[in-house]
């Protein structure tokens, strides 16, 4: 059959039609539409076609063991987000993206620990409790948290400068479902500019910078996992996060306390910043 812009899908389709996994079959035969209907429309050159080749093979290459140039274009295209939406509980907290600098493993560490390996000049007392939506506390819950130090970095990305592990931490949740440790306030930041991301924002005069955050993914037995975001409230890029993660929900008062009872309490010295993060688990059906 010759191969025409009008028999060209239902051929390819077709050709999947003995795909053994039913929802295999699925996606291929649907991606198999959609992306035919966008060159259909895009009516793309040859040199077109193949500089969008390049780039994607320019972003699989740029992947290390430390960066996940993919995840960052996902993240960029707003698609990352959208597929956090879309798979987001229904109750509880909202997710957002992993984001590119999950890429190690968290140290574990005792409550009440810091995870600031290198001295920062804002002490920070992060705490909250887990809950599930039916508002019992989860005892035992995994709290694994990263963030980049208050000048803007993560340790992968400074690693002649920070050791590993700075900035990370997984902690266990009490018999209150509460957790704590001691941290840095985080910076806004850009993401990764020097590799083809960074090209096609600088292209589509697009900022690379997020609101500064600080990371969660929380699981507990017989509860969904969750993925998201603290956010400094009034942190600049709020509103213009350069991977569409921010969330009304997850914007978070990082107050300064100068209370020297309180900062006893929690190991530090006053003044100090303190924020409050919980976070609900939604049941698993």
């Amino acid at each position: 059959m010759d191969f025409t812009i009008d028999s060209a899908t239902p051929a390819v389709s077709a050709s999947f039609e003995a795909t053994p996994d039913p929802r295999q079959r699925e996606i291929l035969q649907m991606l198999t539409r959609h992306l035919h209907d966008f060159v259909r429309e895009a009516s793309p050159t040859i040199e077109e076609w193949n500089s969008a080749i390049a780039f994607l093979t320019d972003v699989g290459k740029w992947c290390s063991d430390t960066r996940q140039e993919f995840i960052l274009l996902s993240d960029v295209l707003g698609v990352s987000m959208l597929v956090e939406t879309i798979n987001g509980q229904d109750g509880g907290t909202e997710s957002t993206v992993l984001g590119p600098f999950h890429m190690t493993e968290s140290p574990r560490r005792m409550l009440g620990d810091s995870i600031d390996m290198i001295g920062g000049s804002r002490t920070c007392v992060m705490s909250g409790q887990v809950r599930s939506t039916s508002g019992r506390p989860l005892a035992g819950a995994a709290v694994d948290v990263w963030q980049c130090t208050e000048d803007g970095f993560y340790d992968v990305q400074q690693p002649d400068v920070q050791p590993p592990g700075n900035g990370r931490g997984l902690f266990t949740t009490d018999e209150d479902g509460r957790y704590r440790f001691r941290t840095v306030v985080p910076s806004h930041y850009p993401i990764p500019t020097d590799g083809p991301v960074g090209r096609l924002l600088a292209a589509t005069r697009r900022h690379p910078y997020r609101p500064a955050h600080v990371h969660f993914l929380v699981s507990a037995d017989g509860h969904e996992e969750v993925t998201t975001h603290a956010f400094v409230a009034g942190s600049a890029y709020t509103d213009s996060d350069a991977v569409f993660a921010v969330k009304k929900q997850l914007l978070v008062d990082f107050a300064d306390c100068a209370d020297s009872g309180l900062a006893a309490a929690y190991g530090v010295e006053a003044p100090f910043v303190l924020a409050e993060f919980d976070i609900v688990l939604q049941e698993q059906a």
